[in-house]
């Protein structure tokens, strides 16, 4: 069951069909299949942009894995009727994703994108290959702002309690373009998901990113 109703009144910064965008990526990296299906209905008859559902279904597939995303998609068109569109040629192009990966990428962790390349690097070469063609082919795409992007992956990683991960995209949503404000509202909707010690620690980590 979606918590974003009870937690409405606390926004400050987010419309309601954002709100909605971001519990349901929560949902989608965390969720069981019955709230997926709920949520996914429901977004399938609210004011979201529907392209903005089918991008975000498709970034689940970065955080959450393959399974949850093919059984996302079917969800989906299952509730919203949508067919798939045809795919772009130019998408396949490898050189434009590796460029578009990169340009991402760098947007996302500003001054420290070098020291992440080496570090990945350093973790293994195809990693680092891996992440910037991803960077490319799912986060560099048009369908979805890469503000909207980076609030809906802070959500999926608090769902997942990633920390790590929670960690670099709060960093990553301030170099997108999000607001404080919004990255407060967005912590607030995953919240009763999470329970209270986790919910505690990452407002004590948003609190250190936000000063840095």
């Amino acid at each position: 069951m979606t918590s974003l109703s009870a937690n409405e009144a606390l926004l400050n910064a987010l419309d309601a069909p954002s709100a909605q965008l971001i519990d349901l990526a929560a949902i989608l990296a965390a969720g069981s299949e019955a709230e997926m299906r709920a949520a996914l209905e429901a977004a399938a008859k609210s004011a979201i942009n529907p392209v903005w559902v089918e991008e975000l279904v498709l970034q689940t597939y970065l955080f959450a894995g393959f399974p949850r995303t093919l059984n996302g998609m079917r969800l989906w068109r299952r509730a919203s009727n949508r067919v798939a569109e045809a795919p772009d040629l130019e998408e396949t192009l490898a050189t434009r994703w590796t460029r578009r990966g990169e340009q991402t990428c760098e947007t996302v962790y500003g001054s420290l994108y070098k020291r992440l390349r080496a570090n990945i690097r350093s973790l293994h070469p195809a990693l680092d290959s891996w992440m910037i063609d991803l960077y490319g082919r799912v986060l560099g795409r048009p369908g979805l702002d890469l503000k909207w992007r980076e609030l809906c992956i802070v959500a999926a990683c608090a769902a997942l309690e990633q920390d790590r991960q929670l960690h670099s995209h709060l960093h990553g949503a301030l170099n997108a373009g999000a607001s404080a404000e919004e990255i407060d509202d967005t912590l607030r909707i995953v919240a009763p998901r999470i329970g209270a010690e986790s919910s505690h620690r990452y407002a004590l980590l948003w609190t250190r990113v936000r000063r840095a």
